[in-house]
């Protein structure tokens, strides 16, 4: 009786033609398929395959797609990534220089193409994108200036409060509303000749209350 096995997808069963096009999840030969399709779903959303599906798409035409190995393609963006993220952008400033110099070279193409047309519709449609490659790179140019020279912050500290600060019960300091009560207090407290009241002085009969005016002065006589 003979008895058949189920083949197992690992790394060496992968295809041995090179280059490789395949794209390889390395898991263990028993690894169960809850395990298999997390491997899958996190190679599948890595940023890396994502560029690698990019840069796949645009080579239809130019044939370089043909001589890429996958598998190395795959690992260096991540080493690329790696790179970055430990502080060294000298991959990415490399980058930006070439996209200005591409960005710079599409506007003059395109402002050629501008010149030579014959129709004023494809005069503007070129100029417009001319111009707008020309905008492009200028952003990618100050992208890399950024990167060079980090713009400096300088905070300064503003302290507007003169003389002693009251702090109310609850730790917060008075608002625009205390202050102008203690300005208008102040102004009661002035005369109509400028000069302060003499707190000792006998105080003026009102004109609302009279009951409470005669036991105001009651009692000042007895202190008296």
């Amino acid at each position: 009786m003979s008895s058949t096995k189920k083949p197992t997808r690992t790394k060496a069963a992968a295809s041995t033609d090179f280059p490789r096009k395949d794209v390889q999840i390395e898991v263990a030969k028993d690894a169960d398929q809850v395990t298999l399709a997390r491997k899958f779903a996190q190679i599948y959303t890595s940023p890396e395959l994502a560029a690698h599906r990019v840069l796949n798409a645009t080579d239809t035409k130019v044939g370089l797609g043909e001589a890429v190995d996958v598998p190395t393609l795959i690992d260096q963006l991540r080493e690329q990534a790696k790179v970055v993220n430990a502080g060294d952008l000298t991959q990415v400033e490399a980058m930006l220089v070439g996209q200005a110099t591409a960005l710079q070279t599409l506007f003059a193409r395109l402002t050629e193409r501008a010149f030579s047309a014959e129709y004023m519709p494809n005069f503007e449609t070129f100029l417009k994108l001319a111009l707008r490659a020309q905008s492009q790179s200028r952003s990618t140019l100050e992208a890399l200036a950024a990167i060079k020279s980090p713009p400096v912050l300088i905070a300064k500290q503003a302290n507007l409060t003169t003389g002693p600060q009251q702090i109310n019960n609850n730790g917060t300091m008075p608002g625009g509303r205390a202050r102008k009560t203690e300005t208008l207090q102040n102004e009661l407290l002035e005369s109509s000749d400028g000069k302060r009241l003499d707190a000792g002085a006998a105080g003026t009969t009102g004109r609302v209350d009279s009951h409470l005016e005669t036991v105001g002065a009651g009692r000042g006589a007895d202190h008296g």
